[in-house]
């Protein structure tokens, strides 16, 4: 098991031990030192919720453009614009509570 916060890596699943839990498909687009400080919080903000992320990265701007990527970092979730910018851990865990 990953410590609590940490970067997360490329193909990682986030709470994979709880197959009970629903999985989400989330990639983060942007470059790698705002993905990485955002995945690093990502992992933080929710680690104790009830759900599994399948997580990746994607720094190739075209492919970000070409799905609506504006703001650098952003997390798509299961396909959809999640959230955008470097938000703090609390948005990113109210976020998510919301999607539960």
């Amino acid at each position: 098991m990953q410590d609590a916060c940490h970067e997360m890596s490329n193909g990682e699943i986030l709470n994979k031990e709880h197959g009970e839990f629903v999985l989400y498909d989330a990639i983060l687009y942007g470059d790698r030192v705002l993905t990485a400080k955002f995945s690093k919080r990502l992992s933080c903000a929710i680690k104790h919720l009830p759900l599994r992320i399948a997580f990746r990265y994607e720094y190739n701007t075209q492919k970000a453009l070409e799905v609506g990527v504006t703001k650098d970092p952003t997390l798509t979730l299961n396909g959809e614009i999640f959230l955008e910018g470097l938000v703090q851990a609390e948005e990113i865990t109210k976020k998510f509570q919301e999607l539960l």
